[in-house]
């Protein structure tokens, strides 16, 4: 079966692009033979679109629990290695859904993981004045966190976009805006040197102390764009991009995602989709002073796999 869907997304994904090179080549002889093509989401009365996905996320920024600060780089596969490895739970939830009437649409978006960083990919900084420093090179960091988005989305245009002299590829453009709220524990733990002030560490053994955040959370507003391609009858291209923070939840946030959709079955009214595509989410957030600051100053990044089932 796995080999079957491969087959079918490589077949799907040739002949889009190839009715893309046709169009821009001009090789068509009539225009007849290729219609302006409807764009998936364009259907009358309310759509609702549902997808489960998977977000291969990467780390890349630096993280602040109780004044003590550990910069981070780790890949996917860095952070499920070190996860299983200390024998942690290595959990994950993501999901999406649209509902979408003419021109207006309202969406939301959930993520939850559940993780732990340890070794090379955590590396202890110089703790802030007014904290008694001493730190190894190394640290470990164990963290939970949900990301809650919601808002809504409204088509200001549809235009086509011209390929050659025969073929238009149907597009439109939405302005967007909502919340995203942040939910996030932390526990940094640290290797012990001799003049680490403890006083407010949980110690571990003789040298080992953990930071710990307990819950942290905040909402950021945020508007956005989002452009859609009809390559092909069923084939869409997304991408989209957001902005937001602006010192009401964190001091800036933004997001960029790009993906590929494409219709591979219909069943009992509802139409199945594959969706292929890339998502990085930067947010800056920033609490108290002292032992009591906060930092996460974080680009998440990575691929996204996901299902979608369209009614």
């Amino acid at each position: 079966m796995t080999k079957g869907i491969i087959s079918y997304f490589a077949t799907s994904l040739t002949r889009a692009i190839g009715l893309t090179f046709l169009a821009a080549s001009g090789t068509a002889a009539h225009g007849a033979d290729y219609p302006v093509l409807p764009l998936r989401t364009m259907e009358s009365g309310w759509s609702v679109t549902f997808t489960p996905y998977a977000w291969l996320i990467s780390l890349n920024g630096s993280q602040t629990v109780r004044g003590r600060t550990v910069d981070i780089d780790e890949t996917f596969f860095d952070i499920v290695h070190d996860t299983i490895g200390k024998g942690g739970q290595l959990f994950a939830a993501m999901a999406q859904a649209e509902a979408r009437h003419g021109p207006f649409a309202f969406f939301g978006d959930v993520v939850w993981e559940q993780f732990a960083i340890k070794g090379g990919g955590v590396v202890a900084r110089n703790v802030r004045p007014g904290i008694t420093a001493g730190l190894a090179a190394t640290g470990e960091l164990r963290g939970k966190m949900a990301i809650a988005e919601a808002g809504a989305a409204y088509e200001i245009a549809r235009f086509g976009l011209p390929f050659g002299d025969v073929v238009s590829v149907p597009a439109a453009f939405d302005v967007l805006a909502g919340a995203r709220y942040w939910y996030q524990q932390a526990d940094v733990s640290l290797d012990v040197a001799g003049t680490l002030d403890t006083a407010d560490l949980v110690v571990v053994g003789r040298n080992r102390a953990i930071a710990r955040s307990g819950s942290v959370d905040w909402v950021d507003p945020f508007v956005g764009a989002r452009l859609r391609l009809a390559l092909a009858p069923g084939h869409e291209i997304i991408v989209r991009g957001d902005v937001g923070g602006f010192d009401v939840g964190s001091q800036i946030s933004w997001q960029a995602i790009g993906g590929y959709a494409f219709d591979f079955a219909v069943r009992h009214g509802i139409t199945f989709s594959g969706l292929v595509g890339y998502k990085a989410l930067y947010v800056d957030y920033q609490q108290g002073e002292g032992r009591r600051r906060y930092e996460f100053d974080m680009l998440q990044h990575g691929p996204v796999l996901g299902l979608s089932l369209r009614w």
